[in-house]
């Protein structure tokens, strides 16, 4: 109820507004002071000897984050760097930090995000909910380049680039702070980011627009990949951010799902729960974020959507140009 006062004027806002009002200007303060501790010195910062590029947003939920990390790891790595990612691991619990993430680490201890990023690209992925930390456990590998994916907030880490992803669709709904509205900053906030990157819908003069590139389904346990609209009496899952952006994909590729069930972001899924939702149809499709959290006990009728983020040549351009640039500047004796 409400994603649907944020986003969608639900006349229940009227009833909710004198309390989640004050609630709203009591979070910003809240915001604003903690942030100003850092760029006072009150508090003390973590500056890493590499480049930090931090990937997040201004909003609560899921804009497709995960992605961009995803897409500037494969990028970087094409380029010659040896990039790596930290995280938070949210809604996991690891039974020490920082955590290394390998094959064989849970997603309960990890999160979904970290092994689905470290399941792709192979690249270092460490976790904690202090970044500067999972840092440190990253700089002994030999990354010369951070990712963190999320932690625009996290002002308690140093950062040399900046990204903020906007659901191009949503944007900003009710344009308020938490829990009044979806805004974790003010949307000032986006003028002191280096680039701004509009995930569907359509993209302002300075924001890059990405779109996300499906692939073939991929079959949880035999790897199996076919086109996804040949998966007749197809039931859809998706535990993200904003579900229904996964089932009007599907829609988009042709598939013809008969049933759609939406979890919230980071759901930890339970086997009879999956189960009895396999049972309504021939076959089970959930995007990638989820498959890792599913892999051990899937069935042979159970399938995931790998998608890609994609740039204009231009943006990709300008993108890793600047990230060349603040490299270089890093490897010169002045840096």
């Amino acid at each position: 109820m409400v994603e649907k006062i944020w986003f969608e004027n639900h006349p229940l806002k009227y009833l909710l507004w004198p309390l989640l009002w004050p609630l709203s200007k009591l979070f910003g303060m809240i915001s604003r002071s903690r942030r100003q501790s850092y760029q006072t010195g009150k508090k003390q910062a973590y500056r890493a000897p590499v480049p930090v590029i931090v990937v997040g947003n201004i909003t609560a939920g899921g804009n497709g984050k995960t992605p961009v990390v995803i897409w500037l790891v494969e990028k970087l790595q094409a380029l010659g760097y040896t990039p790596g990612v930290v995280s938070r691991g949210y809604g996991a619990k690891a039974p020490s930090y920082p955590l290394l993430v390998d094959d064989l680490t849970s997603t309960s201890h990890c999160g979904d995000e970290p092994k689905l990023i470290y399941k792709r690209t192979k690249a270092p992925v460490a976790v904690d909910p202090v970044r500067g930390k999972a840092v440190q456990a990253l700089l002994p590998l030999g990354v010369d380049i951070i990712i963190t994916d999320d932690g625009l907030q996290h002002y308690a880490l140093e950062r040399d680039i900046e990204f903020a992803v906007v659901d191009g669709k949503r944007r900003f709904g009710n344009q308020q702070l938490i829990p009044l509205g979806p805004l974790r900053e003010g949307l000032e906030r986006l003028k002191e980011v280096d680039f701004i990157i509009t995930n569907g819908g359509k993209a302002q003069d300075n924001e890059a627009a990405m779109t996300l590139q499906p692939s073939l389904a991929v079959n949880l346990k035999t790897r199996e990949q076919m086109p996804v609209s040949q998966l007749k009496q197809l039931v859809a899952m998706a535990g993200i951010g904003h579900p229904p952006r996964f089932f009007n994909t599907l829609k988009q590729l042709g598939a013809e799902p008969i049933h759609c069930q939406g979890f919230a972001d980071h759901q930890d899924f339970q086997l009879s729960q999956l189960a009895e939702l396999a049972s309504r149809g021939k076959h089970l499709i959930m995007t990638e974020k989820d498959a890792v959290k599913c892999t051990e006990c899937a069935e042979e009728n159970w399938w995931y959507l790998p998608v890609s983020a994609s740039f204009s040549q231009h943006d990709e351009n300008r993108i890793l140009e600047r990230i060349k640039q603040t490299k270089e500047h890093y490897g010169s004796p002045s840096a």
